[in-house]
C-alpha cells in the first residue's frame, strides 16, 4: 500500500539571501495514521502545509500525496484531500450550510444534502446552518471549517489548530469525533497544533520542527522518555529553548 504522504528532501525558500523556511523535510506517513507536525511560531509548520496542499511550489524536493506526484498530478491527490484552518475565513456572507454546499460541489459529493445534515448533526451546527458564517463565534466557524473540511471523505487531512477557540468540553468532543472518523474511514491526518495535551491524545508520532528542520521525532511517549520529561509540553520548551539545534536520531 502506498504511504499517504511521502516527503523526499524538501526545501522552501522565499529569498536566496536568507536561511529557508523548510529545509530538507523528509518522512514517509502511513496511511491511516495520525502524525503531529510542532514547532513554534516560524519553525516552518504553515509553510509545510502549503507545500503538502499545492498552494506553495517547493524551491527542491518531492511530495507524494496518496501515492501522486504534487508536482505533475496534484489534482488528483487533492480530490481525496482536504484541509482545514480556523485562521482561514470561509465567505461570511454565505450561510453555513451555502458555504459547505459550495465545497461539496467543488469535490463532487454525492448526495450532498443528505452529507451536510450528517455533519451538522456529528458537530453540533445544525441550529446554525441558516446563519451567515461572518456572523458565527470563534469556536463556532471552527467547527464549521472542521465539517467543511471532512465534505469529501477525505482520505488524507490536514489540519492547522483544529480545536483553536473551542471551549474544553466542546474541543473534546471534536478530538473524540477524529478520532472516530479516522478509526472508521481510515483516514491519514496530520495535525499542526500548539496543545500539546491534544497532541499526545491524537497522534501516534510526531514531527518536532525548528527553523525549518526536523530535530527529533518518534511517539509522543518516546520522546516524553528519551528527554526525561513528564508530558509532551516540556519537551517542546525544551526543543524551542535549546541554545543550538538538536540532532535528530
Amino acid at each position: 500500500m502506498t504511504a499517504a504522504l511521502q516527503v523526499e528532501a524538501l526545501v522552501k525558500r522565499y529569498r536566496p539571501d536568507r536561511q529557508p523556511a523548510v529545509d530538507g523535510l523528509t518522512f514517509t506517513m502511513p496511511r491511516g495514521a495520525t502524525w503531529g507536525l510542532l514547532g513554534g511560531n516560524g519553525a516552518g509548520k504553515t509553510t509545510t502545509i502549503a507545500m503538502l496542499l499545492g498552494l506553495l511550489k517547493p524551491s527542491s524536493g518531492r511530495i507524494l500525496a496518496l501515492g501522486h506526484d504534487m508536482a505533475r498530478d496534484r489534482f488528483a491527490a487533492l480530490a481525496r484531500m482536504n484541509f482545514s484552518s480556523p485562521y482561514i475565513a470561509l465567505p461570511h456572507r454565505l450561510t453555513v450550510a451555502e458555504n459547505l454546499r459550495v465545497y461539496g460541489h467543488l469535490y463532487g459529493v454525492e448526495r450532498l444534502e443528505a452529507r451536510i445534515i450528517e455533519l451538522a448533526e456529528e458537530l453540533n451546527l445544525s441550529d446554525l446552518l441558516a446563519r451567515p458564517a461572518g456572523e458565527l463565534s470563534a469556536g463556532q466557524k471552527t467547527r464549521v471549517a472542521l465539517a467543511k473540511s471532512l465534505i469529501n471523505k477525505p482520505d488524507l487531512l490536514l489540519l492547522d489548530e483544529p480545536t483553536a477557540s473551542l471551549d474544553p468540553d466542546t474541543a473534546d468532543q471534536m478530538r473524540g469525533w477524529l478520532e472516530r472518523y479516522r478509526a472508521i474511514s481510515g483516514c491519514a491526518i496530520l495535525l499542526a497544533s500548539h496543545n500539546m495535551a491534544e497532541v499526545e491524545r491524537l497522534c501516534g508520532h510526531v514531527l518536532m520542527l525548528r527553523r525549518g528542520v526536523v530535530v527529533d521525532h518518534g511517539a509522543p511517549a518516546e520522546l516524553i522518555a528519551r528527554y526525561g520529561r513528564d508530558n509532551l509540553e516540556e519537551v517542546f520548551l525544551d526543543i524551542a529553548r535549546a541554545p543550538h539545534e538538536v540532532a535528530a536520531p
